[in-house]
């Protein structure tokens, strides 16, 4: 069976935030035909959207499945919910946030699952981390990993978390 490696967007900015990352990526290791392969370091980030809540925690999984995109997207949306995510108002506070970034090289175009994720070349919370990953990545729609990081770090708030968060990175 052929794998394929994917990377997942991780954040928190309610509750124990790093604890609700550190169950999140227990839970997604945990997935049979889930394979966790390197974890970027932890960033704080200010909101997007709807400002008027706390900073997020974001970090992004490198994983190799087996898993469809689909079949994936539905382990992302159990742990979820089995974490406590209620989805009530689009960019508010939340428990957890798992988003799927890239799938291999597919680009998938549905009305619940868009892969490489849609906004992902606007946002430091998942390009600053991923780069960490893979600076030499081509982003759809925003060149290489590493520099489109260095100009989104610039444009919006993030700094390295300094708290502990469980695992190695």
């Amino acid at each position: 069976m052929s794998s394929t490696i994917a990377y997942i967007g991780l954040g928190s900015n309610r509750g124990d935030r790093p604890a609700n990352l550190e169950r999140a990526v227990g839970e997604l290791a945990a997935v049979p035909g889930v394979a966790l392969r390197r974890r970027a370091p932890v960033y704080e980030t200010a909101p997007l959207g709807y400002t008027d809540q706390d900073w997020f925690l974001n970090t992004v999984v490198e994983i190799e499945t087996t898993l469809s995109p689909r079949e994936l997207l539905t382990r992302i949306l159990e742990i979820e919910r089995r974490l406590g995510r209620e989805r009530r108002e689009r960019w508010g506070p939340r428990i957890i946030d798992l988003d799927l970034l890239l799938f291999g090289a597919e680009t998938i175009t549905e009305p619940d699952l868009s892969v490489p994720h849609p906004r992902l070349a606007e946002r430091a919370f998942a390009v600053v981390p991923l780069a960490d990953l893979s600076p030499g990545l081509d982003l759809p729609g925003g060149g290489k990993a590493r520099v489109l990081a260095l100009r989104l770090a610039r444009e919006q708030r993030l700094r390295r978390y300094a708290g502990s968060v469980g695992g190695p990175e």
